[in-house]
């Protein structure tokens, strides 16, 4: 066997294989000879078939299998033999099979990217220092009182206020003909919530219960609903309802009535404050690390594999697509299409696909792993943001086939642990910086 392997770009690789004509005809007269046991033709009893005969009815059928069979038998080792391991199944060209001449086949393939990092540790970074302010605490439980929010019908006679919610039915037109899929009945919408485009919200205003009204849009190219977007459509509404938010009184009856133990408002007020300052050390600590790969990444390029760039784009996508279909929802309910969020989600992905080949090298050059006591650690994490048990994780990990793809996370996260260990961070006020910036503005 002989190989050559070529570079069509730095990650991808043509491997030429060529395979002499004696291991050809050995492996043609072995399937001969496994077949010829097997088929039956009239005349001729099993594995009594001359030769001549078998070509003429099977021998198209075992040309494919033996060039299948030398190329699975070949190329596992070729590849060994040149070092070079491919990032998915590759493309294989090859020539005609004939009895009684070489073999060749070429298999094409991108492989990791080899490119050198710089300094990687001791690099200068800023990080915020973690604080919650008052205003925040009541912000948050704001929301909350929100969410616990009634609902209730207002005076037929009241016009449309801005911050109102309204039902109304719709049908929208684009020259007079009916658009399809742009029509609801009983569409619950908040004025000036931005939930629609927002001429038609302003348009609302000022309109009472049972009105019908006309209303023209002209939606920019950019518009999220894609069946929308760049469209001038004409709405027929008719006004249903309208509601108004009535919010609970903030005290200790709502406190206790929330149902997670609390004792009081002020233990509402404690939790929730807790509550805050916990995501805001997450994000502080997720900012850091990505400020920390940011610099590292911008000190270095190379080619990314689009192996690898498309399979990143092909799970955002299926991620997307399964949680519109967990809220009941799909694709073409929203307007949008595969195509647009495969370009949207390109910039991202290639970005993901960087980042993670540059820790893999920084894990590489580190010696670092996932042992036993990172995996446990691991699944009491999940365990403690799921509130399932760790041992049914393990085993409902194990059952999928999971497990690489948790040690592939986990050695990420290891890798950035080890970045902001190493890394020279300098304490920053988030309050002070922007006073800086705004001094700078004036």
């Amino acid at each position: 066997m002989r190989t050559n392997l070529e570079d069509i770009t730095s990650v991808k690789k043509k491997l030429s294989i060529e395979i002499e004509s004696e291991e050809v005809d050995r492996k043609f007269n072995k399937v001969y000879k496994e077949l010829g046991k097997q088929v039956k033709i009239p005349g001729f009893r099993p594995g009594k078939v001359p030769r001549k005969i078998l070509e003429r009815h099977i021998g198209s059928q075992v040309t494919e299998d033996v060039a299948k069979d030398l190329i699975n038998e070949t190329l596992p080792g070729a590849l060994e033999e040149v070092k070079t391991f491919p990032l998915a199944v590759p493309i294989l060209e090859k020539e005609t099979l004939k009895q009684g001449q070489d073999f060749k086949y070429s298999a094409i393939m991108e492989v990791r990217p080899q490119f050198e990092i710089g300094n990687y540790l001791g690099l200068e970074v800023e990080k915020d220092t973690c604080s919650v302010t008052e205003q925040d605490v009541q912000d948050q439980l704001a929301q909350i009182r929100n969410a616990h929010g009634t609902l209730t019908s207002i005076d037929s006679n009241s016009p449309i206020k801005k911050n109102d919610y309204v039902v109304l039915d719709y049908q929208g037109f684009e020259k007079g003909q009916p658009l399809e899929e742009i029509h609801a009945s009983n569409f619950l919408l908040k004025v000036g919530g931005n939930d629609f485009h927002p001429k038609f919200e302003e348009s609302l205003i000022g309109l009472k219960k049972d009105d019908e009204a006309e209303i023209k849009v002209e939606f920019e190219v950019s518009y999220p609903h894609t069946k929308l977007a760049g469209k001038t459509v004409d709405f027929k509404i008719k006004m249903i309802d309208i509601k108004k938010m009535v919010l609970p009184e903030l005290n200790d009856e709502f406190a206790q009535n929330l149902g997670a133990d609390f004792k009081d408002l002020k233990d509402l007020n404690n939790k929730v404050r807790e509550t805050i300052l916990a995501q805001e050390e997450k994000r502080i600590d997720s900012e850091l690390k990505q400020n920390l790969l940011k610099k590292v990444s911008d000190s270095v390029d190379f080619e990314l594999p689009q192996t690898l760039v498309e399979a990143e784009i092909e799970q955002v996508v299926e991620n997307v697509k399964q949680n519109l279909i967990r809220s009941g929802s799909n694709l073409e309910k929203t307007g949008l299409s595969e195509e647009k969020l495969r370009k949207d989600f390109r910039p991202a992905s290639e970005k993901r696909v960087k980042n993670l080949l540059i820790l893999g090298e920084i894990a590489k050059e580190e010696k670092l792993t996932v042992n036993e006591e990172d995996l446990n650690q691991g699944f009491k994490d999940l365990a403690a943001s799921t509130g399932q048990d760790a041992e049914t994780l393990r085993k409902y990990y194990q059952a999928r086939n999971l497990m690489d793809a948790l040690e592939e996370k986990l050695l990420e996260e290891k890798t950035l642990k080890y970045l902001v260990e190493n890394a020279k961070i300098s304490i920053t006020d988030p309050q002070s910086k922007n006073n800086s910036k705004k001094k700078e503005n004036d």
